[in-house]
């Protein structure tokens, strides 16, 4: 058993170490090839009763719980029994996490209120506010763990805002809906009152919960050799949804460009995913954090899971595909700039 795993830890260190370059690929797939992505959204697995009606049941939501199954698994519970021997860091960051975000798309609306489409505009703005109403993303705790980071903050943080979510969510879609106008405004506000929480606790929180509790019930020595057909599983899977939700939009992006749209989004994007980021720093100094919660703050406060931002978007807001692009651009533009945080601060670093 001990060498018939090598092979795939092997392909899953590979994965981890080029996860940019194949996102890239899955995103040029989706581009150049998107019927089989297309198709996979019309597929349907039935539906489950709610209070209020029922909620149809897809591959992308299943393929979604899946991933957050699979981050509740990866979750070291009891790392997390630390994250209140410093609270004002977690509590700051939680705060930091939806103020910071949310203070960038106000201004960035005054801004766009010059622009000369204002239909783009009010794309790029619900855009931005599904990037800022998600949690934190799972991969923050890996690029805080390789740069020496504070371990329970970042999970604490990835747990919290994700358990959090039905709450804070809403409440993001609610603001920008207050800057935003038309039918765009009015998208937000019925997505943050009406389908936004019954999404996240199903397919996010839920999941989130029961992997934790399967790992808590079986414990790490047992889980660890299974460790990487999990993280080979989990990469299929986020490649196969990022494919899937980038065949809506980036087929046109790429080959009927408008050039200053998508230049101008880009500006933006990496404007926010730059902003959070410092911002993380900037709080960190603020509350006295040593390096270790410095780190762990600005990789949480950068990196959301937009993931989830993207299958909630296509299928909410699938009459209005291009607020898409704001996300997939983020979920591009964060691990960039979160391996340049991680190469440009060696001395972050133990030697």
């Amino acid at each position: 058993m001990k060498y018939s795993r090598q092979p795939v830890a092997a392909l899953v260190h590979f994965i981890h170490r080029r996860l940019l370059w194949v996102i890239v690929a899955s995103y040029f797939a989706a581009a150049a090839l998107p019927v089989f992505g297309l198709r996979l959204r019309t597929v349907e697995l039935g539906s489950i009763p709610l209070p209020h009606g029922r909620l149809d049941v897809s591959p992308l939501q299943l393929m979604l719980a899946m991933l957050l199954f699979n981050a509740g698994l990866g979750l070291r519970v009891a790392e997390l029994g630390h994250v209140w021997r410093a609270p004002r860091l977690m509590v700051g960051g939680l705060v930091g996490n939806v103020l910071t975000p949310l203070a960038f798309i106000v201004a960035v609306s005054f801004a766009l209120g010059l622009w000369h489409n204002p239909e783009e505009a009010q794309q790029i703005l619900v855009g931005l506010a599904l990037v800022a109403a998600m949690p934190v993303a799972g991969a923050s705790t890996a690029w805080a763990q390789n740069a020496n980071g504070n371990l329970a903050l970042s999970l604490g943080l990835v747990l919290f805002t994700t358990l959090l979510s039905p709450l804070l969510t809403p409440l993001v879609l609610h603001m920008v809906g207050f800057v935003t106008h038309g039918d765009y405004a009015e998208d937000l506000h019925t997505l943050a009152a009406e389908g936004a929480m019954d999404f996240l606790g199903l397919w996010v929180i839920l999941p989130a919960l029961l992997g934790m509790a399967v790992g808590w019930l079986l414990g790490e020595g047992r889980l660890r050799p299974a460790q990487p057909y999990l993280k080979l599983v989990n990469y299929a899977v986020l490649v196969l949804l990022n494919y899937s939700n980038a065949s809506l939009t980036l087929p046109k992006a790429l080959f009927q460009p408008d050039w200053d749209f998508l230049v101008i989004m880009l500006i933006i994007v990496a404007g926010l995913c730059l902003t959070t980021f410092a911002a993380g720093y900037g709080l960190a100094r603020l509350l006295g954090a040593d390096r270790g919660g410095t780190v762990a703050l600005m990789f949480g406060l950068g990196m959301n899971n937009n993931g989830t931002g993207l299958v909630l978007a296509s299928m909410a807001l699938a009459h209005h595909p291009e607020v898409l692009l704001p996300i997939i651009f983020y979920n591009l533009i964060q691990h960039l700039v979160a391996s340049l945080v991680y190469t440009t601060l060696p001395r972050w670093r133990p030697a």
